[in-house]
């Protein structure tokens, strides 16, 4: 049986993570689930796919985000004649030296938001491959390091689909989770109006504070590795990636990246809820999230109009949950 380790002490932290909270619902109205996701992919590390249709705030909350944590922040709308080098940088001759200057492109931050990743080709995705996975970019030979809080924010429309680009599953595997901001509420539809008659200024993001500096960032980001897991946890969260396996609705199911994923992602959203262990309800909560990008559904299932949140919902709800 595995030992736990002493219990950390995250009073403090739990406190900036809800006043972060309560500042991102401050200008952010009903994507509480959102923000918390967000959050759980900063601090494990990964990388994050925000779909939903124009004007539901996505760029707002990026960018909110990244200032209240105190990040470098920098955007990159993908076109269709974006290049590799518009988004890694280029190298310039000085005349001076006669040598070659590498200038860094945008996705040279700590939080990058690439706007509409599906707008560009293939090509240009591809040069986020090695930064994503390996967190470095190698260019004419040269390997340039990333920021220890490196995120990748991409968000795409779900509708819109003229002159757009399939991600490669490669790609989308890449992606710690893919998330999903859907319409408000009327209720939170008024709530937005009565902001913004209140101040029409209530966007600007020059005032906002930082809540959680850097070195705070990186200890809770050190954190993760630290949460407790009960070794039944680790066969509940593999019972539940095999099941995407034999499943008969899905043609391609989750690799172990995707078990990995999960497990990471589960932590990091136990220590958000002021927990150093995990428990059952942290893995069903963040299980669609993490496998949802990471299926395809068989033809039969489509037709059948089945989607892969409802297959993953589904699948999670056959493995027993452990006591």
């Amino acid at each position: 049986m595995e030992e736990r380790t002493d219990s950390l002490n995250l009073d403090d932290f739990s406190d900036k993570i809800n006043r972060i909270r309560t500042a991102m619902s401050s200008v952010v109205v009903g994507q509480e689930r959102v923000v918390d996701l967000m959050l759980a992919v900063i601090l494990a590390r990964g990388h994050l796919l925000i779909e939903g249709v124009p004007g539901v705030a996505k760029t707002l909350m990026a960018k909110l985000m990244a200032k209240l944590i105190d990040a470098d922040f920098s955007r990159i709308q993908f076109t269709p004649d974006l290049m590799p080098s518009d988004v890694l940088g280029t190298s310039v001759f000085n005349m001076k030296t006669s040598e070659f200057n590498f200038h860094k492109g945008p996705i040279f931050a700590d939080i990058v938001l690439v706007d509409e990743i599906n707008r560009a080709p293939a090509k240009t995705q591809s040069a986020l491959f090695e930064v994503m996975e390996e967190r470095q970019a190698t260019i004419d030979g040269n390997t340039y390091p990333m920021s220890p809080i490196y995120t990748i924010l991409a968000t795409q429309n779900p509708v819109e689909h003229e002159g757009t680009y399939k991600l490669p599953e490669a790609q989308l595997d890449r992606f710690l989770m893919k998330i999903t901001m859907g319409y408000p509420t009327v209720d939170e539809e008024v709530t937005i109006l009565e902001r913004h008659h209140a101040n029409s200024r209530l966007s600007a993001l020059d005032d906002v504070a930082p809540l959680l500096s850097r070195d705070e960032l990186l200890q809770l980001c050190g954190y993760v590795g630290k949460v407790y897991v009960e070794p039944s946890l680790l066969r509940y969260i593999a019972s539940i990636v095999h099941q995407t396996r034999s499943s008969k609705a899905v043609y391609l199911g989750a690799s172990p990246r995707a078990s990995v994923a999960l497990m990471q992602s589960a932590k990091a959203f136990a220590l958000l809820q002021g927990r150093d262990f995990l428990t059952p309800e942290d893995i069903k909560f963040i299980a669609p999230p993490v496998l949802r990008h990471r299926l395809i559904l068989t033809a039969e299932a489509e037709m059948e109009g089945h989607t892969t949140s409802k297959v993953v919902q589904r699948l999670i709800e056959k493995v027993e949950v452990p006591k």
